[in-house]
């Protein structure tokens, strides 16, 4: 047993000692995410170090404001911790100035766009149901409340060689009609590469200022596996998980002076008070992590196994959208391999057999997003467990053969335990002693 493993442990046996019924949740949760196999596109693996600064006594902290400038005392080792966590966040991305105070993507978008608009102003995005995200102008989200949305397509005539990609001159003939006051881009949906220098090009010629939401692709374009958004985007948000993985969190960054005060100021007081000090401790780990050579290595990897999982699919009679994949994730649609086939459905019968996904909507899909007729399928957790294009393979395998069944109980019963037996033998970072619950 792991010295992490230890730790794990012990932390689980004093929640116990206080609180019998929370700790078995947790206990059953832990049991859960190790002996399944994590499909969806937005979820990862924390390493221990990331896991256990999150439980630290930074925790008990008041830290408003920013540091040396606190409206509390006692903040000498937050102001540190804060600073590593920026200092490593311009150093990974390239860039001048970073907030790492937002509790998650959503709010870094929000405290962005505070920043950056005025109440009733124009901002172009890509629509939800096309891979964008409900902080991109959803009607019912901060996003389309405040501010007015106008949308860009992607290209949706099937004979086109950029089929379900990007048309960035409708991009251009959308910036120039409506005259947006900022171009949002980046997506929680869209497997290929954003061209961010034709973004930018475009927001010049229109007047606007180009923000890039990289929430998904944080951990791809730190690492040069997808292009940088820097110099190109005037602001940049993320979320710190996912590929990134980190903590659950997000993070601002420019290079402008100006926008970085005005960024600090809606983040703080604008829309959140006290910082999360555990999760930006566990943000500074994160980094720290992701700056080294063997992180670059795991990106790759990433990338590899999400192009090996997409291409087995296809060979089973499944279409991705797009034609593939550039990133980490990949739309599936279900309708040419059984057109009564649902993304709720797959996504139910393949959570029984072990194989944890979520239904997601396609460009131009019929179906509710409640029903669907794709999947999203991502390879980062999958990654850092350690599994390759071999895994990948069996993995689309597994996922034929519960879909081609209708999620028939003997066929999921049998898929469970070969999941099972791939998740011992490729565990969790650490975790080795997680899959005992006492």
């Amino acid at each position: 047993m792991h010295h992490d493993d230890h730790i794990a442990e012990s932390v689980l046996d004093l929640i116990r000692q206080q609180d019998s019924a929370a700790a078995d949740i947790i206990a059953r949760e832990q049991t859960r995410q190790a002996s399944t196999i994590e499909l969806i596109a937005s979820e990862n693996h924390v390493s221990p170090a990331v896991m256990h600064a999150m439980g630290s006594c930074l925790t008990n902290k008041y830290a408003e404001g920013y540091p040396g400038a606190r409206y509390y005392g006692g903040c000498e080792f937050h102001d540190q911790i804060e600073d590593l966590a920026r200092d490593r966040a311009k150093q990974l991305f390239g860039c001048k100035f970073a907030n790492v105070q937002p509790h998650s993507g959503a709010q870094a978008n929000a405290a962005a766009m505070m920043a950056l608009l005025q109440p009733g102003d124009t901002f172009a995005a890509l629509l939800l149901k096309d891979g964008g995200h409900l902080s991109h102008g959803m009607k019912i989200n901060f996003s389309g409340v405040f501010y007015n949305p106008v949308f860009y397509p992607l290209h949706y005539d099937a004979k086109h060689p950029d089929f379900e990609r990007i048309d960035y001159d409708a991009v251009r003939d959308v910036c120039l009609e409506h005259k947006p006051k900022l171009i949002l881009c980046g997506y929680s949906a869209y497997p290929r590469i954003i061209d961010f220098a034709r973004f930018r090009e475009i927001a010049d010629e229109c007047g606007a200022l180009l923000m890039a939401d990289i929430a998904h692709i944080a951990g791809l374009c730190a690492t040069d596996v997808h292009p940088n958004p820097f110099p190109h985007a005037h602001v940049v948000t993320t979320t710190t998980h996912k590929t990134l993985r980190g903590p659950r969190g997000g993070l601002i960054m420019t290079n402008d002076e100006d926008l970085a005060k005005k960024i600090d100021k809606s983040l703080f007081p604008g829309i959140q008070g006290g910082p999360l000090m555990h999760v930006i401790g566990a943000k500074a780990i994160a980094f720290g992590e992701a700056l080294k050579p063997d992180f670059t290595d795991y990106a790759k990897r990433v990338v590899k196994n999400a192009q090996a999982l997409a291409g087995a699919l296809t060979e089973r009679g499944y279409r991705i959208t797009s034609g593939g994949t550039d990133n980490h994730l990949m739309l599936v649609d279900l309708q040419p391999k059984d057109a009564n086939l649902t993304g709720a459905d797959a996504e139910k019968w393949l959570e029984a057999a072990g194989l944890i996904t979520n239904k997601n909507g396609i460009p131009n899909d019929p179906r509710s997003p409640r029903v669907t007729s794709g999947l999203r399928l991502g390879t980062p957790a999958t990654t850092t467990r350690g599994f390759g294009p071999a895994e990948m393979s069996r993995i689309a395998d597994m996922i034929d053969r519960v879909l081609s069944s209708s999620g028939d109980e003997s066929t999921t019963r049998t898929v469970r335990a070969e999941v099972s037996d791939l998740c011992e033998a490729l565990p969790l970072p650490g975790a080795a002693a997680l899959k005992a619950v006492r």
